[in-house]
């Protein structure tokens, strides 16, 4: 059984029995390209039409057996690539790159990278020519322990590396049984922070595609707090195309408070901006380097 439910121009996709995404019978950790060309299209006019900007949720979006796969082997330990934040705006929160990960959970990120993929991606963000990330910059498993948040932000618009624009974000969530109280809500707030559109319950493979720029606030700034000390979990993808320009301005993470909160100013990132505005290139890096080690004492 297939239903559909609109809610304040979020389309949530609801089924009982299978996948959003077949199941490849050889390897469900491979899309065939075949089964999912088309794959997507039927989102594409409600995801346009998104609010405050363009997305969609869709839910039980990978095959049951790729979801249990990925929670029984969610990495427990940091990875050499991976990363951790601890500061106001990114609190108690873990990355791991999958190029660490077990060759079954490699694969898998591979796949989220092919063609057949892909190809789901612009069907329903009716944007074509995406280009998948072989680095993973930011991407992978995301963590968030017990009293973590993150702020309300719009994200880094430039991959440097290959001189790409960031256009779409892609979250699979991975909490079974999550409920509100536990915190971690995706929210979507306007551009100016006067409203939160939508907050979204991270439910274990809820998947959560928008279209990034400067204006796409959102974050999970309700500190997560699961009664039996759970982590949030979940998987990151990022896409991208080659419309990056000259005119453009090369931006790392804007964070942005919500009116009314204790949300802290990120004042690193407008001091570093700054910074590399206003002096040459060389004495920038230094000055900025220098700044970091000095915060890090």
């Amino acid at each position: 059984m297939l239903s559909w439910i609109p809610i304040r121009n979020v389309v949530w996709y609801s089924h009982c029995v299978m996948a959003y995404l077949p199941a490849n019978p050889d390897d469900p950790f491979v899309f065939d390209y075949s089964a999912v060309k088309d794959l997507g299209k039927e989102f594409q006019a409600s995801y346009a039409a998104g609010d405050p900007f363009p997305h969609v949720v869709i839910d039980n979006f990978l095959p049951e057996q790729v979801i249990d796969y990925v929670l029984d082997n969610f990495p427990s330990k940091l990875d050499p690539d991976g990363r951790e934040f601890d500061r106001d705006q990114e609190r108690h929160k873990r990355s791991y790159h999958p190029d660490h990960l077990t060759p079954r959970l490699r694969h898998l990120f591979y796949s989220f990278n092919s063609r057949p993929f892909i190809r789901i991606v612009e069907n329903i963000t009716g944007i074509k020519g995406l280009i998948p990330d072989p680095y993973f910059l930011g991407a992978g498993f995301h963590e968030i322990r017990t009293g973590g948040h993150l702020s309300m932000h719009a994200d880094f618009n430039h991959h440097v590396p290959m001189n790409l624009e960031r256009r779409v974000n892609l979250l699979v969530y991975l909490n079974r049984d999550w409920k509100p109280e536990y915190g971690g809500q995706l929210e979507l707030w306007t551009t100016d922070m006067t409203r939160q559109a939508h907050s979204i319950v991270p439910l274990v493979n809820r998947c959560a595609i928008f279209t990034t720029t400067h204006q796409s606030m959102h974050g999970n700034p309700q500190p997560v707090a699961h009664p039996s000390d759970v982590s949030r979990k979940s998987i990151a993808l990022y896409y991208y195309t080659s419309t990056w320009g000259d005119q453009q301005v090369s931006k790392s993470t804007q964070f942005y408070t919500r009116p009314g909160t204790t949300d802290a100013t990120d004042w690193r990132i407008r001091t570093e901006e700054a910074i590399t505005e206003y002096f040459p290139p060389v004495l920038a890096r230094k000055m900025i380097g220098l700044r970091r080690r000095l915060q890090q004492r």
